[in-house]
């Protein structure tokens, strides 16, 4: 593990999405607040549940059934059994496994909610389960079969059974059973006491996880969206002028402001430029602030949907052990994740058409100021059986129109479940799901415009009257001609688009502060 960051510690303080992503990468190491006066308040939640089951008192999930079944009475004999019966009839999942990076922030997000101290858990379920994250203990989580509400509850009893050492998780680099895996790191698998199980699993761990790993690659995204239009502007020999401080002004939106000063920023604006040859680009290079502008003002709030329910207790029902209450209510709803996805995958969306539609104007002769079609680098007596980037274009069409399709939001889609008791439900987790799918189809998209819009600028370079790149573009250009060499003689470029998508997933590139 990589260990360049401070250490993330869960408890009263409040995590940001830096923090889970870096734990999400093993970038960060991590602490569980060890002071006696937080050990004692997680403590007496679960001090509060065991007096109340002394006194036999009626508390949903410790002596009743679930959901529609709350009004079936659990004599206190079977009272320890429930948790179990909780996780086992939950493991239904199905679909993909959620990988190593995901599964690490959705156990983040669930161990930051119990870490509250009003889930009514004992301090050792806490650590055990920030040991899972230490030693990098990952339960095998089916992505598909939750609604949102009541909580994540099937793929988070992957979490529940594998703390109790049933099931299986991914161990240095092997599928186990969790039992063989408690073994070896000498842990007794947990007996999940009443309202653990409840906690762990009613809540929106996952869609939380999923969106904090959405955000940070749509903010990569944003920013590596910019650069390319600014290599396009210099492929397409793009009026530089659309990006003129003075021009923003008149519509201070600020995401759009920024993105129009990253854009001057790159193409050195201030700098003598050649003679313009018209005075009107097209949309996609004149109006990229204007289309990226939206998501890049739209991060912040974003940010803030994703880091109140990072930083939320968002289980049922809530253990008020100082006022000696139980709180019966529906935290468990996940309607600002539901939104905030349903809207960053329409956001993410549109970065790949704009992209789109840049890269048919760099390989179309009608529209591409000069560069030979499909942007072919061959000599003119191999140009006719030679044919660059066209099937990349191609393959560009496809992933935009994927992207767009998979826009329908998620949240207006709720069913009424489990015998009408979640009647309304957030569909949060698919939503989540949905953005995570649209980020791969426009990253994708933004590979094949990155090696396109550098195959451009090489190609313009090759002209006796070519100027030189903008100190940005120029480093950009140079970075990118380690791995990619132009494309003068056709061959498969599966490999390249690959690797660039690697580069991506790694946010190799330094792009703008």
């Amino acid at each position: 593990m990589t260990t360049h960051l401070e250490p993330v510690i869960f408890g009263e303080r409040p995590l940001r999405i830096e923090d889970v992503l870096a734990l999400a990468n093993r970038q960060a190491p991590t602490q569980l607040q060890g002071d006696a006066a937080y050990r004692q308040r997680i403590a007496k939640g679960a001090q509060f549940l065991d007096s109340l089951l002394d006194k036999e008192g009626v508390i949903y999930g410790v002596t009743t059934g679930y959901g529609d079944s709350c009004v079936v009475a659990v004599p206190l004999q079977h009272v320890e059994a429930l948790p179990r019966h909780l996780y086992t009839f939950h493991g239904c999942g199905l679909g993909k496994l959620l990988d190593a990076q995901a599964t690490r922030a959705v156990l983040a997000a669930r161990l930051q909610s119990l870490c509250h101290g009003v889930s009514g858990v004992r301090v050792e379920l806490l650590e055990r389960l920030h040991a899972f994250l230490e030693q990098d203990v990952l339960p095998l989580i089916p992505e598909e079969g939750s609604v949102g509400a009541s909580g994540d509850l099937t793929p988070l009893s992957y979490v529940a059974a594998t703390l109790s050492g049933e099931r299986e998780v991914m161990f240095r680099g092997e599928r186990r059973q969790a039992a063989d895996v408690h073994r070896e790191l000498g842990w007794t698998p947990l007996v999940l006491r009443p309202k653990e199980a409840l906690a762990l699993m009613n809540g929106t761990a996952v869609m939380t996880g999923l969106a904090c790993l959405a955000f940070a690659r749509a903010d990569y995204l944003l920013q590596l969206a910019t650069r390319i239009t600014a290599l396009n502007v210099v492929a397409l020999q793009g009026n530089p002028e659309h990006f003129d401080e003075r021009l923003f002004a008149a519509k201070p939106h600020p995401g759009q402001m920024q993105v129009a000063a990253w854009l001057r920023q790159d193409l050195a604006i201030d700098a003598p430029t050649a003679p313009l040859h018209r005075l009107q680009d097209r949309y996609s290079l004149r109006c990229a602030p204007h289309v990226l502008g939206v998501l890049a003002d739209s991060l912040n709030w974003l940010r803030s949907f994703i880091e109140i329910e990072l930083n939320s207790a968002n289980d049922n029902p809530i253990i008020d052990a100082e006022a000696e209450r139980v709180l019966h209510g529906g935290h468990f709803y996940g309607g600002h994740i539901a939104f905030a996805m349903d809207s960053l995958k329409t956001l993410v969306a549109n970065v790949a058409d704009l992209l789109d539609r840049q890269l048919a104007l760099l390989v179309d002769v009608r529209y591409n100021h000069g560069l030979p079609s499909n942007l072919s680098g061959a000599p003119a007596d191999r140009a006719m059986i030679n044919h660059g980037f066209k099937a990349v274009q191609i393959g560009t069409s496809a992933w935009t129109a994927e992207a767009l399709k998979n826009t329908m939001p998620a949240s207006v889609f709720s069913r009424s479940t489990e015998c009408h008791n979640q009647d309304k439900v957030s569909m949060g987790t698919i939503a989540a799901r949905d953005a995570i799918r649209v980020l791969e189809l426009t990253e994708q998209v933004a590979a094949a415009t990155l090696l396109a819009a550098n195959q451009g600028v090489w190609l313009r370079a090759q002209a006796e009257d070519a100027r030189p790149l903008p100190p940005a573009l120029a480093a950009m250009h140079a970075a990118l001609a380690k791995d990619f060499p132009p494309v003068i003689e056709d061959r498969a470029l599966e490999g390249e688009l690959r690797l660039c998508l690697q580069r991506i997933a790694e946010q190799h590139w330094r792009l703008h502060a």
